[in-house]
């Protein structure tokens, strides 16, 4: 029976307001504040908490008890929330009252169970209140236990859990951490270690949010634009102490072993910017990329671009590799905002792009690569027609762009080079427009083509220079501006040079070049030099009757000596030695141009000539060269090398001297002794000034079809009909001319009557048949007119078999016949074996 004074101890009076007891923050039951029987009536798991704290905070964490604990949360993992929940108010309560040791117990004990009960199902319960102890760690202003908290959430973002977790938030974490990443302690260590806590924070909590897509989306703008700028702020410090200790160990003021690998906030930020980057998928990589930007801009990092082109090589090692392009595209759209900035800052932005394009151009195949060719196109377009004159600043914009192109191309394939060049090429404005913009535009465009053309490789000079790319090419070697020409020739020289001859041969001389490396042309080198060589020399004539500045004859006769160097053989000298008489003969015939002009061609043709001769290996041609410069050193030096300046020479000089010049005969009779053929150099016509095309120099039927037609810069027109009388015979649908329909006195009478005006025009019409014949009928109708043909075969090859069967049916004794036999009879021995 109990009495009234035991059920006081039991039950309290509703009115009485009884304080919260001070070991187990129930409410108490006795009015001294703490019940006496407490203890005894806690819970076990509330008892094995209190034990492993110890009476005296300096002695730390009772390993002993903290085992009983450990044991009882793998027994019992229903209780982790309760024993989480029960550290957290413990925690909470030191924290107020500044008893920081025990908070440190009370996180230690933490860490513990969550690295023992990880892999508990009920593990998320008791991460809630880890993270809320955690939390409450980090707003307390204590730096030390900042660090404490930082320290064990990265312990918790190195556990994989195998139960998705559907409620948690970071965006505090996130905030928390990002501000830790901008400490600024007057303590220069505590504030790298707080920022350093940052940084591991920051990188805990990318770990802990990327590999799970049901928690908080770590890739939203709002996040990455904490992260990456707290990430960058840290890094840019130690860009610069990168470069103070690569100086002072290029000194020797500091050894390797006072360098050794200490982890700092830049290296440490470095790392983490390098894994952001580095799980971006293609959806998120633009949400690194944006704050990246914004922080270059705000704080004005772009000039000088020390830090920016370090970060973006980061990105672009960092990133997936079919991701590259994407880091590419967004610096040139960022570049394209920025049009209205000063020349530094974008020349700035075009360096960090030429940087980090190389590193994107494995990735870049077809309309990729060709896109990043035009943006950089459109980019050089822009700069030139937005500004009136061309500033230096401006002009180092603009060579920032141009080494990106280049940059960019290097790391292709050489067929890939070949379509970029050409994709250029059309880009290059007409030669119709003159106005100085469109000639600054072509004089840009051409210095980027030849960008690319330095780092081409040439093997073969049919692949280095197809129709399509070569035709526009000549016709830019005739345009009238001095710049755009020379430009022209440093693309023909950077592709024909194969040995590396272009500096040798930059200088006009007759004497024996040293250092000149040569090769013996191939096969297909030989057929490109009759098919094309002819047209190339012209170009290079009209280029020289252009202009009598040194700079620009100068690399007119570079590219021709590199032409000889490279093609010239007993097979194509008398091609050569064409173009060096044609070359005398614009110099002799000329009237437009002056006698200093004259006076250098004469110069080039007789160092041509000279070059010849010594690359062939032909004794006479160069005895008679040796003959013609002994008489030009006694009567005429002036025709003799170096090249004559008008701006420094005013003399009248005489070049009526027809026994100085070079004599097509005597060359004819030099290849004759040499045992060579000459029929061509005898009967052929040098090449002479605004000579489009050589008509009687045509091997192949791949060329143009006149040069009356209507011209199209491409490839089609090229290669069109070419009216070879064989060929027209094989056309569907237009038969071969004959001589005359009859061979009658009269047919032939009324052939010969024709106007040859008339046979003309008949054979321009018929080829224009023909051309657009193939070019606009349809393969159905190019069948049905062949099919005649194929029934005339079909025909005939049914009267073949009927006259076998015939024979087939003859009597039995007819083959018995003493008779040779059939074979013997048709076949003779020296027929068949």
């Amino acid at each position: 029976m109990f009495s009234y004074r035991c059920m006081r101890l039991i039950i309290p009076r509703p009115s009485v307001s009884r304080p919260p007891c001070s070991c187990c923050f129930q409410p108490c039951l006795i009015p001294l504040g703490c019940c006496g029987c407490c203890s005894a009536l806690r819970p076990r798991y509330k008892r094995l908490v209190d034990n492993i704290f110890p009476v005296n905070s300096e002695d730390g964490l009772v390993k002993s008890n903290m085992e009983k604990l450990t044991f009882y949360s793998l027994s019992s993992p229903d209780k982790l929330d309760r024993i989480g929940e029960y550290l957290y108010q413990k925690a909470s309560k030191d924290i107020n009252r500044k008893r920081y040791k025990f908070v440190e117990i009370a996180m230690e004990a933490m860490d513990n169970l969550l690295q023992a009960c990880h892999a508990q199902t009920t593990l998320n319960l008791f991460v809630e209140s880890f993270l809320r102890m955690v939390q409450k760690l980090l707003e307390d202003s204590n730096p030390n236990l900042q660090i404490l908290a930082t320290n064990s959430f990265v312990k918790f973002a190195n556990i994989n859990e195998d139960t998705p977790s559907y409620h948690r938030r970071y965006d505090f974490f996130i905030s928390k951490f990002s501000s830790m990443c901008h400490g600024n302690n007057d303590n220069i260590e505590l504030r790298d270690s707080i920022r350093l806590a940052g940084i591991k924070g920051v990188q805990g909590v990318i770990r802990k949010t990327v590999s799970d897509d049901l928690v908080e989306n770590i890739w939203e703008k709002q996040h990455m634009e904490k992260i990456v700028p707290s990430l960058l702020f840290n890094m840019q410090f130690g860009v610069n102490v990168m470069f103070v200790k690569k100086n002072m160990l290029a000194s020797g003021d500091l050894t390797p072993v006072e360098d050794a690998t200490v982890v700092t906030p830049p290296v440490l930020a470095e790392e983490v910017l390098r894994e952001l980057v580095g799980r971006a998928s293609f959806g998120h990589i633009r949400s690194v990329l944006k704050p990246l930007l914004t922080h270059l801009d705000r704080h004005e990092l772009w000039v000088p671009n020390t830090f920016a082109i370090h970060t973006f090589r980061i990105v672009m090692i960092s990133i997936q590799p079919q991701y590259s392009y994407t880091v590419v595209e967004t610096l040139m759209q960022h570049l394209d905002n920025n049009f209205k900035s000063s020349p530094k800052t974008r020349t700035s932005l075009a360096v960090v792009l030429s940087k980090i394009i190389a590193i994107a151009a494995g990735e870049s195949v077809g309309p990729s690569a060709l896109d990043i060719i035009n943006n950089l196109l459109t980019h050089l377009r822009t700069s030139v027609s937005t500004t009136t004159e061309i500033t230096p600043e401006e002009s180092q914009y603009q060579e920032a762009l141009i080494n990106a192109l280049g940059e960019f191309a290097n790391h292709h394939p050489d067929y890939q080079k070949i379509e970029i060049m050409l994709f250029i090429m059309n880009t290059v404005p007409d030669l119709s427009k003159k106005s100085k913009g469109d000639q600054m535009l072509q004089n840009i465009l051409l210095k980027s083509l030849l960008k690319v053309g330095t780092q081409y490789s040439t093997t073969s000079f049919e692949k280095a220079f197809p129709a399509s790319f070569l035709q526009p090419l000549l016709k830019m070697a005739r345009a009238p501006h001095d710049p755009t020409r020379i430009i022209v020739m440093q693309i023909f020289q950077s592709l024909l040079d194969r040995h590396q001859n272009e500096k040798v041969l930059s200088t006009v001389s007759i004497k024996p070049y040293a250092a000149l490396s040569q090769e013996t042309p191939s096969r297909s080198d030989i057929i490109f030099t009759h098919k094309y060589g002819a047209n190339i020399m012209q170009a290079l004539i009209d280029s020289m009757a252009l202009s009598e500045k040194l700079d620009s004859l100068t690399s007119s006769y570079n590219t021709a000596a590199l032409l000889i160097v490279e093609m010239a053989c007993g097979e194509t000298v008398q091609e050569f030695l064409l173009f060096i008489l044609g070359i005398q003969q614009v110099a002799t015939t000329s009237d437009d141009l002056s006698n200093i002009h004259k006076c250098c061609l004469h110069i080039i043709a007789i160092a041509l000539l000279t070059l010849t001769a010594r690359v062939t290996g032909i004794n006479n041609l160069l005895e008679y060269a040796q003959k013609i410069i002994e008489d030009r050193k006694q009567e005429a030096t002036y025709l003799l090398p170096p090249l004559l300046d008008s701006k420094k020479s005013n003399k009248s000089y005489n070049l009526n001297l027809p026994h100085l010049a070079i004599d097509k005969m005597a060359l004819a009779e030099c290849l004759q002794n040499a045992g060579m053929d000459f029929n061509r150099l005898q009967t052929g016509v040098p090449y002479a000034l605004n000579q489009i095309d050589n008509p009687g120099h045509r091997h192949s039927w791949v060329e143009s079809v006149s040069n009356h037609m209507t011209h199209r810069n491409s490839s089609a027109d090229l290669t069109a009909y070419n009216a070879d009388a064989d060929s027209i015979s094989s056309s569907p649908g237009v038969s071969k001319k004959a001589l005359a329909p009859e061979y009658t006195v009269d047919a032939m009478k009324r052939y010969l009557a024709e106007p040859p005006e008339s046979v003309k025009r008949e054979q321009q019409e018929k080829q224009k048949q023909i051309v657009r014949a193939f070019r606009e009928s349809d393969f159905e109708d190019l069948m049905k007119r062949t099919e005649p043909k194929h029934d005339v075969i079909q025909n005939r090859l049914n009267d073949l078999f009927n006259s076998l069967s015939i024979d087939n049916k003859t009597p039995q004794n007819a083959a018995n016949q003493n008779e040779k036999p059939i074979y013997e009879t048709n076949f003779p021995e020296l027929f068949y074996y």
